[in-house]
Parts: structure tokens; C-alpha cells; sequence
């Protein structure tokens, strides 16, 4: 589902953020993983909040963004962070100008500093095999709710191993943990769905 904008469900991004920006301080590297990243706005906006708060260690972040794109459109959009400024009226006017380029005709990109630490690849959620190990931070909008409920379970397992001990996983309020695998996760906030790996 590619619909999305810049900066929804800002307070769980925010959280979010936070809490794995505590989990990795020192670490040379910090690995995100949004999954269901469509054209790019939801890493863009992590990438922005990330930027906003881990100045000089910026460098050491490294969001990789995946979606099922059966069409191959979604990762040529996201690497050229391109979009039209109707699209970008959500943020606050300072974010816009700090991170944003005008390239005319009405189109913005993502300035250079953030597109790079943003890296797109096709993945299917549904072969319950993570593109990595070690994450900081998964985050997972707006994508479960298209899954059967078993099917939930086993791409949250797979998210679970991805993840670094400690680790958080962020998800669309309206997706709840599943009652049989709540004991691999602890909830961070009462008012978000913001789990810590076990």
C-alpha cells in the first residue's frame, strides 16, 4: 500500500527514536529497518527525526527501507527523494527548509545528507526471512493489518530475530501485539505500540 505522507504517527516515530537512539549510543554502527517503506516518506522521516537528535554520529546510521513493490516502481522513487511540495505541508515549516531542496517546477528532494543513509530493497515480508540482524529499531506501519493473523505472527517472529537484544519494535496503533508471542516483547509506552525485544 503506497499511500502514506511525511511525518505520520509522528509521537510513535518519536518514541521510537528515542528509546533505539539509548539502546545504541557508542555503537559504531545503527541499523533501522522500515519495512513497508513505499515511496520513501516514512524513512525520510525517520532519517529527519534521527538527524534532528544524533548530530556528528549521524554517519553511523544506516535505515535500510524494503516493500513488496511487484511493479518496481517504489525503489527508484525512494533512492531519488523526489516529491511535489502539496505533499509536503504535514512538517514543521523549519524541518522543511533544513532538509528539503527545491529542484523547481514545484519539486523538492530530501537533501543529500539524509538520502544517504537511506538505503531501498525489494523484500517480501511473507518469506519470513529478515534482510539483516542486529536492528536497533524495526518499524512496521500500516502493513500488517493487509496479513492474515497467523501470517502476523510469523512476520513479527521474523522480526523479533532481526532484531538486536533490547531492541524496539514500532507498529500501527491499531495492530496489537498477538497474545502468543507477547512474551517475546515488552510494551515501552501505554499509549503507543512501542515494544522491547526480550
Amino acid at each position: 500500500m503506497a499511500f502514506t505522507f511525511f511525518f505520520r504517527d509522528l509521537p510513535v516515530l518519536e518514541y521510537a527514536v528515542d528509546q533505539s537512539i539509548r539502546l545504541a549510543m557508542g555503537r559504531m554502527k545503527m541499523k533501522v529497518w522500515d519495512a513497508g517503506s513505499a515511496l520513501g516518506q516514512e524513512p525520510y522521516t525517520l532519517a529527519i527525526l534521527f538527524a534532528e537528535r544524533l548530530g556528528a554520529t549521524f554517519n553511523n546510521l544506516y535505515i535500510d527501507a524494503t516493500d513488496y513493490d511487484s511493479e518496481n516502481n517504489f525503489g527508484g522513487i525512494v533512492k531519488q527523494a523526489t516529491y511535489r511540495y502539496d505533499e509536503l505541508q504535514r512538517m514543521p515549516p523549519d524541518v522543511f527548509t533544513t532538509y528539503f531542496e527545491s529542484l523547481g517546477d514545484d519539486l523538492y528532494q530530501v537533501c543529500s545528507k539524509v538520502r544517504s543513509r537511506v538505503f531501498f530493497q525489494y523484500h517480501d515480508l511473507l518469506t519470513l526471512k529478515p534482510i539483516g540482524f542486529d536492528y536497533a529499531l524495526v518499524v512496521c506501519k500500516n502493513v500488517l493489518l493487509h496479513f492474515q493473523y497467523y501470517e502476523r505472527i510469523e512476520v513479527i517472529k521474523m522480526y523479533h530475530q532481526a532484531l538486536s537484544p533490547g531492541g524496539f519494535l514500532a507498529m500501527e496503533n491499531t495492530q496489537k501485539m498477538p497474545a502468543e508471542i507477547a512474551h517475546l516483547f515488552e510494551q515501552v509506552v501505554p499509549d503507543a505500540q512501542l515494544y522491547r525485544k526480550k
